[in-house]
């Protein structure tokens, strides 16, 4: 067989050839649309189709650039530590610490949960891991980074098991959390509150209107942007350095988004404002390119060899987190209709992604009226706790004796 290795260059123009074919086969298919698929994986997986084309038709090899995509991981994570302002999350109160605290209980129980499933299956269990919270909550970006990760450990096949569980579970997300949310709202005869009592949903979302800018300021505020997410990765490589002169391996994302965290909330004690914006921009980007660049290297053939327990898995994990989100965050939060809507879109961050959950409670509220609560705390929750709190709950598992990886 022929081998050919692209360099970055072409890589990076592969991957944004295919971001654009995704997108359109995306508005092509309803279906895609509706359960939130990313271009990224649509496009990837055609580039996947024309790889795996290659190398049975034509004896054809084809391996892309790594470089390029490991620097759009640390950007990635970076904006997301940027992101997490502890003043917002204390603004929440009481509800939005019951959130928080209800998300916990579930990372750890899908992490549980997948190493146990992974041990019966006769797996090892960091694989559970990888396929509980990693890719459920954290999504196909966060499975791929943890996957790279643990195959460089030495767990043979990790970055396969990352692809096949995210890509199940944003779909298997998509189609659970909108049915279990109305079936809630009918189950117990709930209403929203009166129109007087309840505001607009957009009244209360925490981002602020983009100000007007001349071309200057929109300059100035894009360069120091770029300025502060490269300080963060620049202080993460200090603090990897640091961790792994005390004997603490970390993965170079997870210093990058500590750092992130760090320089956002100095700047918040000593006032100084950041442009989130372009922040927020950068950071959904990088995470696009890497993903398509990432997923276009994955072998279709070895995810379809693990099919079944991958699909075995998603029923458990659907099982394990629809009966947190009824049974204890729906009660802990009053059993309302806030309540209920805000367990849907709990469902859709932790079965598949925050733009699940948006469009799940933005359906219900259609059909049964506003949750101006809801849409905030998941907003304020899902926008940057969950991916800090499954970055340190899944590093946490993995550095316990049970989960050690054999080099």
């Amino acid at each position: 067989m022929v081998r050919y290795q692209l360099d970055e260059l072409t890589t990076l123009l592969i991957g944004i050839v295919a971001l654009f074919a995704g997108k359109a086969i995306r508005q092509a298919v309803p279906l895609l649309r509706r359960i939130d698929m990313p271009n990224a994986v649509v496009g990837a997986l055609v580039v996947s189709l024309l790889v795996l084309f290659g190398q049975l038709a034509l004896g054809v090899d084809v391996a892309f650039g790594s470089r390029t995509r490991d620097a759009l991981l640390l950007i990635f994570f970076t904006t997301i530590g940027l992101s997490a302002k502890l003043s917002a999350l204390l603004s929440g109160g009481k509800p939005l610490l019951i959130l928080c605290a209800v998300t916990v209980v579930a990372l750890m129980a899908q992490n549980l949960s997948g190493a146990a499933f992974a041990a019966a299956w006769g797996a090892h269990p960091a694989y559970g891991v990888l396929a509980g919270s990693l890719s459920f909550v954290g999504g196909p970006g966060t499975a791929m980074a943890w996957a790279r990760e643990l195959e460089a450990q030495g767990l043979a096949g990790a970055q396969i098991v990352g692809v096949g569980a995210a890509t199940l579970a944003v779909i298997s997300g998509a189609l659970v959390a909108g049915p279990i949310t109305g079936w809630i709202v009918r189950r117990h005869r709930l209403a929203a509150a009166p129109a007087a009592d309840a505001p607009a949903q957009a009244a209360v979302a925490p981002a602020e209107a983009p100000e007007r800018k001349e071309g200057g300021d929109q300059l100035e505020s894009l360069l120091a942007s770029i300025f502060v997410i490269a300080l963060a990765v620049y202080v993460g490589e200090y603090l990897n350095d640091l961790a792994r002169g005390a004997g603490l391996l970390l993965p170079g994302f997870l210093s990058a988004m500590i750092a992130g965290v760090v320089i956002t909330n100095i700047a918040d004690v000593l006032r100084l404002r950041l442009a989130f914006a372009p922040i927020e921009r950068g950071g959904a980007l990088a995470l696009q390119l890497f993903l398509v660049i990432a997923l276009m290297a994955t072998p279709l053939i070895a995810v379809a060899e693990i099919i079944l327990p991958l699909v075995i898995n998603v029923v458990v994990q659907i099982a394990v987190t629809v009966a947190i989100a009824y049974f204890i965050l729906f009660r802990l939060l009053g059993r309302d209709y806030e309540a209920a809507v805000t367990s849907g879109g709990f469902l859709g961050f932790g079965l598949s992604s925050m733009p699940v959950a948006m469009a799940t409670m933005d359906e219900i509220a259609k059909r049964y009226g506003p949750a101006p609560k809801a849409f905030l705390l998941i907003t304020l929750a899902g926008s940057f706790f969950v991916d800090l709190a499954n970055a340190f709950v899944a590093k946490g598992f993995l550095a316990l004796p049970f989960f050690a990886i054999a080099p």
